[in-house]
């Protein structure tokens, strides 16, 4: 935290602008060191930079952000450069040079910005999202837990301590051989109301299948047409298609996003009984395995040995061969016939799998500190006795912390911060 900080914050070189950001004692100095001068803040000016040899590096336009008001809550400095490579290079080995500065590991803009108040672990984790967003879906998730799920944890957080309140109002002046039901009456609607709010957030569905997508596992016998389809959806040849049956041995997964959901689809080895092929084998065995973890499954194929609940039922290849007395969806890769029904089925089946878009998504982290409290404020409902009480609303207090990241560790804050790239 003493050190003062740079490195390139936009893309990689060449681009038209390139951006490197300074934080930390020393921005301002170094500003000084480059331009002569230093800007009026928060303004941008145009300004030439020049080595320790005092020779022209580029052009830049300078703006600084004095602390705590800044994106890392000290004093930090944006030089807005040409985005060529060798401008950038010439730039950065110019501030190497100067002593008390030091290249940014990894997420340390962001890890300076918690640690300075600026933001909590949580807004960390929703910038992260927002930074590996690549679905409309995922996007709208990430800003509504930055803009939002502070204020829902500030709300939280003065309920617990007008329960906290209650309980040591009660404990300093009530008599201890006279319970007041009346106070307690209180105290548990105040409690299990908090309880109710998060156990519905905790209930709905998580980010990590926002994340990761809806899985769509392709299963049916070989030479069913499920590698044609899979091209059919990802719009490319991601797998091989053959007339001849068993082409495919091993899972082809491939990402795709419909109507700003991401799905996964997995393609898998054709499902027959008999086989002497050993390899094939162990494909049905893997196919058998992703139906298990399927989300939806696209069955093409008479016979599924799969719960209807997460099933679609295909009757493929309507291009030759007539499918208009079956009940399932009638499907030709080939020519498209079927295809928009199949898109609007698949992102009908994940609207109920995925975070809705003006609700909070809850990571892992966030999901085991919630039960935490929610557990600990039940058991606190169903105490009598005002000590225990108060002992369970101060366990919760702590675990209020550790959502927002004033009670925690440094792995917690490496894995956290360790994710975001060099720049940010």
């Amino acid at each position: 935290m003493n050190d003062t900080i740079y490195a390139l914050s936009s893309g990689a070189p060449p681009a038209a602008l390139a951006i490197i950001r300074i934080s930390g004692p020393k921005a301002f100095d170094t500003v000084r060191s480059l331009c002569g001068g230093l800007p009026p803040p928060r303004r941008a000016s145009l300004r030439t930079l020049r080595d320790s040899q005092g020779l022209p590096l580029d052009e830049s336009i300078i703006i600084i952000f004095p602390g705590p008001n800044s994106a890392s809550g000290e004093d930090l400095a944006e030089l807005h450069l040409h985005g060529g490579r060798a401008v950038v290079r010439a730039v950065e080995n110019t501030l190497s040079s100067i002593d008390g500065l030091r290249q940014a590991e990894a997420g340390e803009y962001t890890r300076r910005a918690f640690e300075n108040g600026v933001m909590d672990l949580n807004q960390a984790d929703a910038l992260s999202d927002l930074l590996y967003a690549e679905t409309e879906r995922q996007r709208k998730s990430a800003i509504t837990m930055m803009d939002g799920f502070g204020s829902k944890i500030l709300e939280w957080q003065q309920d617990l301590l007008q329960i906290s309140a209650l309980i040591e109002s009660e404990l300093d002046f009530s008599d201890e051989d006279d319970v007041d039901s009346g106070s307690i009456d209180i105290l548990r609607l105040k409690a299990g109301g908090l309880v109710q709010q998060i156990e519905t957030l905790l209930n709905a569905p998580s980010v990590e299948r926002l994340h990761d997508g809806v899985k769509i596992v392709l299963g049916g016998p070989p030479n069913s047409g499920k590698s044609t389809l899979l091209n059919a959806l990802t719009q490319r040849e991601a797998a091989i298609v053959s007339d001849i049956a068993g082409t495919t041995r091993d899972i082809i997964e491939i990402p795709i996003s419909i109507d700003g959901i991401a799905f996964l689809l997995l393609d898998t080895a054709g499902v027959r009984t008999g086989s002497r092929d050993d390899i094939e084998k162990i494909g049905i065995e893997r196919a058998q395995k992703a139906f298990a973890a399927a989300d939806i499954i696209l069955w093409l194929g008479d016979e599924h040995p799969i719960s209807e609940a997460k099933i679609i039922p295909i009757a493929a290849k309507s291009d030759i061969k007539s499918n208009r007395h079956t009940k399932k969806l009638s499907l030709s890769a080939k020519t498209g016939e079927g295809l928009d029904l199949l898109k609007s089925l698949l992102v009908e089946m994940a609207q109920q799998m995925i975070p809705a878009e003006d609700s909070f998504a809850l990571n892992k982290r966030q999901g085991k500190a919630l039960r935490e409290i929610s557990e600990t404020l039940t058991a606190l409902t169903r105490s009598d006795d005002w000590l225990i009480m108060g002992e369970y609303a101060r366990i919760a207090r702590l675990a209020m912390d550790k959502l927002t990241g004033k009670a925690h560790t440094e792995e917690l804050l490496d894995s956290i911060f360790g994710q975001f790239c060099i720049g940010k």
